[in-house]
């Protein structure tokens, strides 16, 4: 589909005036973008994934002369950084593809500095709590990993509980939550479902849990003892996979992160796996959006790339899609084919975080982490 582009728009940019004034870009089909973002010249995206290096090539390779310039920066780096530029009044940035959707509703959208963008093409094949308030592109984890050479049984954890006993004392990492807010929002669910800590609490020690009081619930009591069990904070998720991963680790840690990391078991030696049926759950999933900044310099490039960015009619979504269809990555496109190396989505044992809940919590999440490290 993405081929015909190139030939449709040397007969689109006959019309190029009467489409620009007539047609409302939200509902402009890809033919009619591409010669306005041909005009344009360029896009730029901030991404949360380095991915989005495959994304740039496969995206100029489509669209010939519209320059995609991505840049590789974490959801709170993005955010900061949008704040501060649109407050200097500089406008330079078209599109986010951005996690931490808790702080990216309150601080970005609230705020008007970004606006939701469906391309009509698929808003179809999407259900509606992934198109509003923002549109998520997939769905990504923060969720319990272990070293699958060194635990050749299958994970050694099978309750978040245990990992406050001796034997997990400084065996457990995470990468630094007031850093990253994907590992902020992890902790802030667990903190949520305090009812179903409690339960678990109950069934790995065989009493009631008796919670501290200077903590609320289950959840809070976890996160405490957690820290207390000399949990690891490391500065980025290459240190946690390398050291939870290495398939050459006797002992290794286990430690929260990002199930898709997998991909790269082959080419940095790690054996890396999801430690699914644990109790209450491993972790959560979290949406990964995109959405347009106020005020884009390239409005229509910009929707051409996200319209892109949910691939092709392929069962794998091809090239504009296929960078992220790897294990432990869900697309919210329905057409698109889950990977067959992954745990399917309705079995991956992961809460869903609601960012309207998580926002209205994290704060005093954020508060205690402060206290306990």
């Amino acid at each position: 589909m993405f081929k015909r582009l190139a030939k449709a728009a040397l007969a689109a940019c006959v019309i190029l005036p009467s489409i620009a004034a007539a047609g409302d870009l939200d509902k402009m089909t890809p033919e009619q973008l591409l010669p306005l973002a041909q005009k344009e010249g360029s896009v730029t995206i901030f991404s949360l994934s380095s991915r989005i290096a495959k994304i740039e090539k496969a995206f100029e390779e489509t669209y010939p002369g519209v320059d995609l310039i991505g840049v590789d920066m974490s959801s709170t780096k993005q955010i900061a950084r949008l704040e501060a530029e649109q407050q200097a009044g500089i406008h330079a940035v078209d599109v986010l593809y951005i996690a931490d959707t808790p702080v990216v509703f309150t601080k970005l959208l609230q705020a008007k500095r970004v606006s939701n963008y469906v391309p009509p093409r698929v808003t179809g094949e999407i259900d509606d709590r992934y198109k509003v308030p923002l549109l998520a592109q997939r769905l990504s984890t923060k969720v319990l990993m272990y070293n699958e050479a060194a635990f050749s049984n299958g994970s050694p954890i099978n309750n978040l509980w245990q990992l406050t006993d001796p034997e997990w004392r400084g065996r457990v990492l995470m990468v630094d939550p007031s850093q990253r807010g994907e590992l902020l929002d992890l902790l802030t669910e667990i903190a949520l479902h305090s009812d179903e800590m409690s339960k678990a609490y109950q069934a790995h020690f065989g009493k009631e849990i008796e919670v501290d009081p200077d903590v609320q619930g289950a959840g809070e009591q976890f996160i405490k003892d957690l820290f207390a069990n000399d949990l690891i904070l490391v500065p980025n998720s290459d240190v946690l996979n390398k050291s939870i991963g290495d398939i050459n680790a006797k002992e290794p840690p286990v430690g929260f992160g990002t199930y898709s990391d997998r991909r790269d078991n082959k080419k940095e030696g790690w054996a890396l796996q999801v430690a699914n049926k644990v109790e209450p759950a491993n972790g959560i999933l979290f949406p990964a959006i995109l959405t347009i900044a106020d005020k884009a310099p390239h409005p229509a490039a910009a929707r051409l790339l996200i319209d892109f960015m949910f691939g092709d009619d392929t069962p794998s979504g091809g090239p504009g899609f296929e960078p992220f269809n790897v294990p432990g990555d869900y697309a919210t496109r329905k057409t698109i084919a889950g990977h067959p190396d992954s745990v399917k989505l309705e079995d991956l044992q992961a809460w869903t975080i609601d960012p309207q809940k998580t926002a209205a919590a994290r704060g005093r999440i954020a508060d205690l982490i402060i206290t306990l490290q």
